[in-house]
């Protein structure tokens, strides 16, 4: 099947934590193409020095493209924000079927190079966060037709070479699996999707500031190929597909894509792709 036949996301209201920028807002833009409502929940009110792209910004590339936005500011580590969020979308738009946990915090480094309080950012933001959306989330997803919750986050596993080079970030990410895992079961009697999704390869986020600049950038992905797996993923039967950790390159090719050279430069080899950081 190609991505452009695949079923909608029309209609269907989706709360995106961190969809001013990144993987986020691609997710936002290509459930935007189907005409659905999204819920731009993130932090970035007024422009940032460095980094491009606010709530404001996203909303109105959100309604460009077809769907239908609204913009609230949300810092996930704070319950009040997340409540007030979810009060707005289900008074603007009547409900919510979707939940993407995506806003994310990272800090890949060492044990001894890791600050408490960048510990303590990622977990609030990462683990705490993603269970604190889908908390305040889960009453209305119970009332809707086919309700997922997408994280972006790896594949389960307790090999040490995800660990060791940084333990607290990957903690944090597993974390957020983990709540999959336990969710998919405790709520599959109401019929909530719980699923997660991570890139094959680095993706060309902000993210890559952190990760070696310009040459890491040309040789990843673009957030697209997320967005099209996000796609693929949220509109399968919430009853039926539950408790997967799926990769993006894998969903989109049981989907029938065969070719992925749009996701990346042009001139850039498949083979030169880096892969993610838990691959």
């Amino acid at each position: 099947m190609k991505v452009g036949t695949m079923p909608t996301l029309g209609g269907k209201t989706l709360v995106i934590t961190g969809a001013s920028r990144g993987i986020g807002k691609a997710i936002a833009l290509r459930a935007a193409r189907d005409g659905a409502n999204i819920v731009v929940a993130a932090k970035t009110e007024a422009p940032h020095p460095k980094l491009p792209g606010t709530i404001y910004t996203a909303a109105e590339e959100i309604e460009q493209a077809g769907g239908h936005a609204l913009a609230v500011a949300t810092d996930i580590r704070f319950e009040d924000q997340v409540t007030t969020a979810v009060a707005k979308a289900v008074e603007r738009f009547g409900g919510i079927d979707i939940l993407v946990n995506n806003a994310s915090a990272i800090w890949i480094a060492g044990t001894m190079d890791t600050p408490m309080k960048r510990f303590d950012l990622m977990f609030d933001v990462n683990a705490r966060g993603a269970f604190l959306c889908t908390q305040a989330c889960l009453p209305h997803l119970r009332k809707a037709a086919n309700p997922h919750v997408l994280s972006l986050s790896p594949p389960l596993t307790l090999e040490a070479r995800w660990y060791a080079p940084h333990a607290a970030y990957t903690l944090s990410k597993v974390a957020m699996s983990l709540w999959i895992r336990g969710m998919a079961e405790e709520f599959r009697g109401d019929g909530i999707a719980f699923n997660a999704l991570w890139p094959r390869t680095v993706i060309d986020t902000a993210a890559l500031n952190l990760l070696g600049g310009e040459e890491t950038r040309r040789r990843s992905r673009s957030p697209e190929i997320v967005a099209d797996a996000a796609h693929a993923v949220l509109t399968k039967d919430s009853r039926s597909f539950t408790g997967n950790f799926c990769i993006d390159e894998e969903i989109l090719r049981s989907e029938g894509v065969a070719d992925f050279s749009r996701y990346r430069r042009e001139g850039v080899r498949e083979e030169e792709l880096l892969p993610d950081l838990f691959p």
